[in-house]
C-alpha cells in the first residue's frame, strides 16, 4: 500500500537535521509532499545556506522513505535566507538581509581573520555574503582579501563595492594609502562607518558580516543604535586577559538588545609540527566557562596555526588557500551555526505591516 502524505510527515517528523538538532517538520523545512501520479516527491528548504548539507540531507530522507516503504522517492534540498528581526527602532538596510557584527573586547585574537573566513564559509555554502571593515584606524581586509585599487562611483554619491573572492567588500583601507594614519576624532569615525555601509551599492546579500575595531568604544555604539544587526559573534583566545575583555563585549551587546549568536575561541590548542606535542599556550577552556556562564554557545574553536595567518597575509585565507582542510571545516561549521541560529530568530515582519495613514477628513 503506498504511503500518504500524513505517512510521509510523520517520516520526516523522526528526521533530525543534523545541522539544527531538529525535525524537518519542527523546523518547517518541508515545502511539498506529494504522493500521487508516481514516486513519492519531498521538497525541503532550509532556511540557513548549506550547500554541502544538501546531499546528506537528501540521501537521509531517501534511506528513511525506502525503509518505510517508499522506495525512489524524489528529493530536493534547497536554501532560501530571510530578513531577521534586528534592534528595535532600526530600519533594515535595502539590499541587506542579515548583518552580523564579529567582535572582539582587545585586539590581537585574530578578530579580522575570523571574519574574512566566517564570510568566506558563508559564501562556500551558498550564500551571498558581503565583508565591510569597520575598524577605520587599522582596516586589515584589503590586505586579506587580495584587493587593491580604488572603489567606483557611477553616480557621485555612492560606492560599487571592491570584489575578492567572490565576496563584496568595502573598507576606508580602499580609499587611503597603506602608510596614511587615521588621525580622526570618534564622530569623524562614526560617520566614515555609516557612510561606508549606507553609500556602498551593495547587491542582495543575504549576509553582512561588519569586522569591528577592538572594544566597546564609539564604533560600537553607532553600530548598536544606528545599523540593523542581526547578531554578533565574539572572538576571544582562552587567556584570561582576553577573556575579561571579551565578556565586556557580549555585555555591550545584551544591553543594546544585539543577540550573541556564539562565541569563536582562536589559539585555542597549540600542535608542534616537528613532534605533535599538543600544548595549551594561552589557557585552556576560557571560552567554553564564558558560553557556560552566558547561556551561549562556543560555535568553535581554531588552532594556534602558522599556517592561518600566513593565508591571509598572502591574501589569500583559509577557506581559498585551503577549503576541504581540517581548519576550514571549522570555519565552515562556524558558519552553519551561526546561520541556523539566525534562521531560529524572529523574522523581520515590517515589510508585511501596512503602512497607515492618519488624515482629517
Amino acid at each position: 500500500m503506498p504511503l500518504s502524505e500524513k505517512d510521509v510527515n510523520a517520516v520526516l517528523s523522526k528526521l533530525v537535521d543534523p545541522n539544527t538538532g531538529k525535525d524537518f517538520v519542527a523546523t518547517r523545512s518541508v515545502k511539498s509532499v506529494k504522493v500521487s501520479d508516481g514516486p513519492v516527491s519531498v521538497e525541503i528548504e532550509l532556511g540557513y545556506p548549506g550547500k554541502s548539507q544538501f546531499e546528506p540531507i537528501r540521501r537521509q530522507i531517501i534511506d528513511a522513505l525506502k525503509a518505510a516503504g517508499a522506495p525512489g522517492a524524489s528529493v530536493n534540498v534547497r536554501s532560501r535566507v530571510v530578513s531577521h528581526a534586528v534592534q528595535r527602532g532600526v530600519k533594515l538596510i535595502p539590499g541587506i538581509k542579515n548583518i552580523i557584527a564579529v567582535a572582539s573586547g582587545k585586539g590581537g585574537v585574530g578578530k579580522s581573520t575570523t571574519a574574512v573566513n566566517l564570510a568566506l564559509a558563508l559564501l562556500a555554502e551558498g550564500a551571498s555574503v558581503g565583508i565591510l571593515d569597520a575598524d577605520i584606524y587599522g582596516p586589515s581586509q584589503p590586505m586579506m582579501l587580495g584587493i587593491a585599487g580604488r572603489p567606483e562611483s557611477k553616480d557621485g554619491k555612492s560606492l560599487e563595492p571592491m570584489e575578492g573572492h567572490g565576496l563584496q567588500a568595502i573598507s576606508i583601507g580602499f580609499l587611503i594609502d597603506n602608510d596614511t594614519p587615521m588621525v580622526w576624532r570618534g564622530p569623524m569615525v562614526t560617520q566614515a562607518l555609516e557612510q561606508l555601509l549606507k553609500d556602498t551599492r551593495w547587491r542582495e546579500l543575504d549576509y553582512l558580516v561588519v569586522d569591528l575595531p577592538p572594544g566597546t568604544g564609539d564604533i560600537q555604539l553607532t553600530l548598536a543604535q544606528k545599523v540593523p544587526v542581526t547578531g554578533a559573534v565574539i572572538v576571544t583566545t582562552p587567556q584570561d586577559i582576553a577573556l575579561i575583555d571579551a565578556r565586556k563585549g557580549l555585555k555591550m551587546f545584551e544591553k543594546v538588545g544585539i543577540p550573541i549568536l556564539g562565541i569563536v575561541e582562536n589559539m585555542s590548542i597549540h600542535i608542534c609540527s616537528n613532534c605533535g606535542h599538543e600544548s595549551h599556550i594561552f589557557g585552556e577552556g576560557g571560552a567554553a566557562r564564558m558560553s557556560k556562564d552566558y547561556g551561549t554557545e562556543l560555535l568553535g574553536q581554531l588552532p594556534l596555526d602558522g599556517s592561518i595567518r600566513e593565508q591571509a597575509d598572502s591574501g589569500k585565507p583559509t577557506l581559498v588557500s585551503d577549503p576541504d582542510g581540517k581548519i576550514s571545516a571549522i570555519y565552515k561549521q562556524v558558519a552553519r551555526r551561526c546561520a541556523v541560529r539566525i534562521a531560529e530568530s524572529q523574522k523581520d515582519m515590517t515589510s508585511k505591516f501596512p503602512n497607515i495613514v492618519v488624515q482629517n477628513t
